[in-house]
Order: structure tokens, then sequence, then C-alpha cells
């Protein structure tokens, strides 16, 4: 967890200290090593941001219980995690939050079964939270539109012409619908009005955009010594996110010689690459894009009740565009 971040948010800090704890507990697998590789993942310093957001739409309401609610946070994470292990098999990815990734120590197969096996823990937890079946429900259509997305990023995978509407479907599934997800369950579960439900799903997609569309900058343009993660990790595994897809308009040919080698990408063709998508204003097209849905949020949170809680989700919806890791 992300102390220094949430130490700002005392509303939900207590139960995101707490959720640490719990989660190792909830995670009992009978593969010691793989087993470790998870608690290392998730001890290595997640930011909890879906668990925040759930507990602070939470607090708006009063109708379930503090197990309820950890449990729910619980599944959210877990949720998170186990994407996060599928992802780093789909991009071969060697490191993640600075831990070896479990397909790079253990190989494929084992990370993609670590990876379901988290969503077997996912839906346990959700379980624990709630036996209403239409919030059930809801956590499975999320699912199954969070699997569209990531089976949508690997067909776009190297496509040079991938649009923005693209792109944005895209993320919508794979980054917007945990986020959107996260801030209605909180809602949902305390058993606040439906047209803060309402809100809190239409705040989390555009959170989560905006989110993704950030960390898409920051593969760009980030310091890896801040991400924990190598710059331009998604152009090395065909991923051509939100900056390259906004600059390469602006000089198709260019680009093509360079993307045409795929993943025979030399590290002088990907610095070139990199140089190209800030000189024709990549990162400064999806920056603009980023604060529109930055806005878009911020305004739907003025519409939630003024307090102590639509405080805080301004002020850590604002951290966000502006974080550098």
């Amino acid at each position: 967890m992300d102390r220094q971040l949430w130490q700002q948010f005392p509303i939900v800090a207590p139960q995101l200290t707490a959720l640490q704890s719990y989660l190792l507990d909830a995670i009992q697998l009978d593969n010691p090593p793989i087993h470790h590789k998870i608690l290392a993942l998730l001890e290595s310093g997640g930011k909890f941001l879906r668990p925040g957001y759930f507990y602070l739409f939470a607090s708006l309401g009063t109708g379930a219980t503090p197990d309820q609610l950890q449990a729910g946070a619980a599944a959210l994470e877990i949720l998170h995690v186990g994407t996060l292990i599928h992802d780093d098999v789909i991009d071969e990815s060697p490191t993640r939050r600075g831990v070896r990734t479990i397909q790079m120590k253990y190989g494929q197969r084992n990370a993609i079964y670590a990876g379901d096996f988290m969503f077997t823990v996912y839906f346990n937890q959700v379980l624990k939270s709630t036996r209403d079946l239409t919030l059930i429900q809801i956590h499975i259509d999320a699912m199954h539109r969070i699997l569209q997305g990531e089976l949508a990023q690997m067909a776009l995978n190297y496509q040079e012409k991938t649009t923005l509407a693209e792109y944005l479907h895209e993320v919508a599934g794979k980054t917007a619908e945990l986020f959107s997800l996260s801030c209605f369950q909180g809602a949902a579960l305390a058993k606040t009005s439906p047209a803060i439900q309402a809100l809190a799903r239409q705040i989390g997609e555009a959170i989560g955009i905006a989110y993704q569309i950030l960390d898409d900058i920051l593969d760009y343009a980030g310091n890896p010594a801040k991400t924990r993660k190598p710059v331009l990790e998604d152009l090395r595994s065909g991923v051509y996110s939100l900056p390259l897809i906004l600059a390469i308009p602006d000089a198709p040919q260019d680009f093509h010689r360079l993307l045409k080698k795929k993943q025979d990408l030399s590290a002088t063709d990907i610095a070139t690459i990199q140089e190209m998508v800030i000189s024709h204003h990549g990162v400064a097209a999806s920056r603009q894009l980023a604060q529109e849905k930055t806005a878009e949020a911020l305004s739907l949170i003025d519409e939630l009740p003024a307090g102590d809680t639509q405080t805080a989700l301004r002020q850590l919806t604002t951290h966000l565009l502006h974080r550098d890791h």
C-alpha cells in the first residue's frame, strides 16, 4: 500500500492499512514458490487505488458491515492483481513493481494458472461481501468486459492505423471498467441512493480512462526509477498506446520505416521512436485528453453530496493526474 498517498486521506487510511494484512491471509495456495511470489507482489507497493475509491464511495452510505466492506475491497484488489499477472504473460514483462514476474521465474503456464487462481479468490471475496445476485452479476459482467478489453488489446498489437476510438474502447474495458466497478460497488454495498450509484459508475470510468492515458504517457516520458518499469515497455511488446497513436498521423511514413520492424526494433530504434512521439506532440496531445477526462470526473464529483468524502475524491483524483509513477 502507498502509505504516503493514503496518509493524506484519513477518511479511508485505517481501512486500507487493515486491508493489507487481510489480503495476505486471503491468499492461500498450496504451492509455496508461487504463493510467495503472489504475496511479494501484494506487498511490493501497489497504490490500492481501487480499494481506496471503493471505501470512499462506501463512506457515502451506511448499509454494509465493516466485514462486508473489507471483503468487497479485497475482491477488487485481488481481481486487479490477477489481471496484472496475466498482463505480464501477454507482455512478457520481466518485472512488476520491482519484483521479478511469475512468468519470468516459473514460466508462462504457471503464471496463467496463478492469475486464474486469483480470480477464484476474487469471487470468494465477492460472496463474502454480498449475496445480492444483482451485485454479483455486475461483478461477472465487469470481469467479462475486462477480459474482452485485454483481448481487444491483443488484436490491436502492431497495428499502426489504430484509431483513438479503438484505443478508448479497449481502455474502457481493460482499465476503466475496474475503476468503475470499484466506485459503484462501494456505493452499492453501502446502499447509497440510485443517483449516487450511477454517478459512482460514471466517475470511475472517467478516472480509469485518465489514469490509463497517464500510464501511457509515463511509458514514453516517465522516469524508470519512479515508475519501476522500463520506459517504452509497451512499444517493445507491440502495444501502440495513445502517445504513439496520436503522433503517427503527423509523420506516418517516418514512423512506418521503424515500426515495420515490429519485434525486431533495436534499442536505437526505440529511442528514435520515443523522440519522434514527443516531437510530433503525441505526449502533449495525450496529456490534454487526460486533463479533459480528469475534468469530466471532477465535474461529476461536484454532483455528489458536499462533505469530507467529496473533498477527498476531488483531491485524490486531481493528484492522480499529476503523478509521476
